[in-house]
């Protein structure tokens, strides 16, 4: 993992999601509409969004929507009796209490549990871990019910106790160990997945002590929870589809979106790594994978409001919307240059740092065991014989052959009707 691997895009989802259902229940006044709306969104989450996460093999989240709604429909039972007779049930200050233990555990349990490749394995253990855990604290809730709660409410810990806590003492370290490890999981693997795995936490943690103080945070608080898991499911998925996993560009299909949205002015630059077979064949598939990584990293920065895709293979593509050639020419040299500069030092994958600004470093004092990598540089703008975004990609690709053939690591433009093989020395003259 490296420092760069953490986003703001992550979080910002199930952060706003779980700042707005804060501000809803602490200061707003839901109307009929919304209270309609939060009174069956829990069991249609479970519902479509379990389907969702079962069609795509996603144990995990599904285990989690009915952990949470298990303890949502437990929960509502005892408000619904409430209001309808204007007293708790008896088992109400044991169904609570019960549930305020079991939630961190069984959530914790399962966003901490990796999905394996048998899925159905997978499935089946999931599920014999749920209906254990649950028969085993229904069994003894339903045997021993004043037993059960006298040990749930005893306070083991008079130092660490406060007036302020509505849970049951025990609730509180389970919930910031389960946090902690949620925060090192996402450390260690950003993923928006882990990001509301998280905050969905948080989340239910500042709900429970408000379930019977504040109206509606049941309903509001388990609803946004389930769909930050559903929304990070569907954030991945999209991800998987338009991002390139290898480099973090964007994909061919992200690609095939973007040529239908681009206008009449535009320029397209397509890129090959020079000798990237060679790289292969002689130092292997890592090494093969650490050059397009440093190729991405470096198309990435490209300027003049360029945005890189991926390609296929070791192709990439550079779109520059609303450009010219002339404009565009400077900003691919300079991207040229940059790539022929980088110095790869060739490593043990094994001790390499985890941190960009060490690696940079460690470069700089190794000598020996690195590669240099150059790129070829086909670039064509659209103009009336070339009227769509698969014309300009032709003709870019054409001036990409010839670019290969003059003799690699240079910029060419379609038909040479600008400067042939272009070179920064020429921009400066």
């Amino acid at each position: 993992m490296q420092l760069a691997d953490l986003r703001l895009s992550h979080l910002l989802p199930s952060l706003g999601l779980l700042v707005s259902g804060v501000l809803a229940v602490s200061f707003m006044q839901l109307n009929e509409f919304f209270v309609s709306l939060f009174n069956v969104l829990p069991t249609l989450l479970v519902l479509l969004g379990g389907a969702f996460c079962a069609a795509y093999g996603r144990q995990r989240e599904l285990f989690l929507l009915l952990v949470v709604y298990l303890l949502y429909y437990q929960l509502d039972t005892q408000i619904d009796y409430f209001v309808l007779h204007q007293q708790a049930r008896e088992d109400a200050g044991l169904v609570f209490h019960l549930g305020s233990l079991l939630l961190p555990l069984l959530y914790g349990l399962y966003a901490l549990w990796q999905e394996r490749t048998h899925l159905f394995q997978d499935l089946l253990a999931r599920a014999a871990v749920l209906l254990l855990v649950i028969g085993v604290a229904v069994a003894l809730a339903n045997r021993f019910p004043q037993g059960v709660q006298a040990w749930l409410t005893e306070i083991r810990w008079p130092a660490l106790h406060a007036s302020w806590m509505r849970l049951i003492q025990l609730a509180y370290p389970l919930f910031l160990a389960v946090l902690l490890l949620l925060a090192i999981q996402y450390v260690h693997r950003p993923r928006p997945l882990h990001a509301a795995l998280l905050l969905g936490l948080a989340g239910l943690f500042w709900m429970l002590p408000e379930v019977f103080i504040r109206a509606h945070a049941l309903h509001v608080m388990s609803s946004l929870a389930m769909l930050m898991l559903v929304a990070a499911v569907a954030h991945e998925a999209y991800q998987m589809a338009f991002r390139d996993e290898l480099t973090g560009l964007p994909g061919r299909r992200a690609l095939n979106e973007r040529l239908l949205r681009l206008g009449r002015q535009y320029v397209i630059a397509m890129t090959d790594v020079d000798h990237f077979k060679r790289f292969n064949d002689t130092y292997g598939h890592d090494v093969g994978d650490q050059v397009l990584r440093v190729v991405a990293a470096q198309l990435r920065k490209v300027g003049g409001g360029g945005r890189a895709y991926r390609y296929g293979g070791e192709e990439f593509v550079v779109v520059f919307p609303g450009k010219t050639l002339d404009e565009c020419l400077p900003h691919l040299e300079l991207l040229r240059k940059s790539i022929e500069m980088y110095v790869l030092q060739l490593r043990d994958q094994s001790k390499r740092p985890r941190d960009d600004a060490v690696g940079r470093q460690t470069r700089r004092q190794q000598g020996g065991g690195s590669v240099s990598v150059t790129i070829s540089i086909g670039a064509a703008e659209r103009h009336l014989p070339l009227r769509t975004a698969e014309d300009v990609i032709k003709a870019a690709d054409k001036a990409l052959y010839s670019a290969k053939n003059s003799g690699r690591n240079c910029v060419r433009v379609d038909g040479q009707r600008r400067s042939g093989a272009v070179r920064l020395a020429e921009f400066a003259g």
